[in-house]
């Protein structure tokens, strides 16, 4: 399951599980694209990896963008010279009544989600097949792949609709040696996160603390939050992993928060 010599692209690696992602890559040897909409931060990122002996190349890329997602794959192939490895984790969070959801909202979360999975999949899987490897592609998901909960009804559908995703490029790749799976975490404390907590204690009429021990945490076995660690550890599990006997499946990080 080693990861030397490969080449995993990111997106939205410059902060929380992306960045995190990245960084376990490259620790197991991959060389990492950090490829984020804050060119900054992802040069930051990358230069930080780089300083620890590790080898990274920070590109920017919005992936509601067709253009700039093609732009960033192929940078980053040419600079490196091969992809083996994409992790499509990008996005945001917007909660709201369904009565109260903005179409603009709605449109802007299927958009980074959705679109962003798709988009990259497309760019980056050609030259996957051209390396004539086989490689891993791994989308970010959430227990809200397979779970619902009130205020997200953008996230929600986005979530679910990356599970078919995987299971289509699964069936497609797999003659090509290409393996596509989804991480579905349960509540990470990653600044995105904590933005939401004030905002269901608003929208549900209850304290901050009731949000985190009642609506996020409430159905984990430890009452406890899944961490960044928890998830990039699982991420370079499927990325190296060396056979299609594990592709189109969910795996579920949450602290049993949801159990298939």
């Amino acid at each position: 399951m080693s990861l030397q010599g490969k080449v995993a692209l990111v997106t939205g690696a410059a902060s929380g599980i992306g960045e995190q992602c990245a960084r376990k890559l490259a620790a197991d040897g991959a060389a990492v694209v950090i490829a984020d909409l804050n060119l900054v931060n992802a040069q930051k990122v990358a230069d930080d990896i780089v300083a620890g002996g590790g080898k990274a190349l920070a590109v920017a890329m919005d992936v509601t963008n067709e253009d700039a997602v093609n732009a960033g794959i192929e940078e980053a192939v040419a600079k490196l010279g091969s992809l083996d490895v994409l992790v499509s984790n990008a996005g945001i969070q917007i909660v709201n009544p369904i009565e109260d959801y903005a179409f603009a909202d709605w449109k802007k979360m299927l958009a980074i989600h959705l679109d962003g999975a798709f988009l990259t999949t497309k760019a980056a899987i050609k030259h996957i097949y051209a390396g004539g490897k086989g490689g891993s592609i791994i989308y970010m998901g959430s227990v809200h792949s397979h779970e619902a909960s009130k205020l997200k009804s953008a996230y929600v559908t986005a979530k679910h609709g990356l599970l078919g995703l995987a299971r289509v490029v699964a069936k497609e790749g797999g003659s090509r040696g290409v393996r596509a799976n989804v991480v579905c975490p349960g509540f990470v404390r990653t600044p995105l996160v904590d933005k939401q907590i004030p905002e269901q204690a608003k929208a549900l009429g209850i304290s901050e603390a009731q949000v985190v021990k009642d609506v996020m945490l409430k159905e984990t076995v430890d009452g406890e939050f899944t961490t960044i660690d928890d998830v990039a550890n699982t991420v370079a599990f499927l990325a190296g992993f060396g056979s299609a006997a594990l592709t189109g499946q969910s795996i579920v990080v949450s602290h049993g928060w949801f159990m298939q």
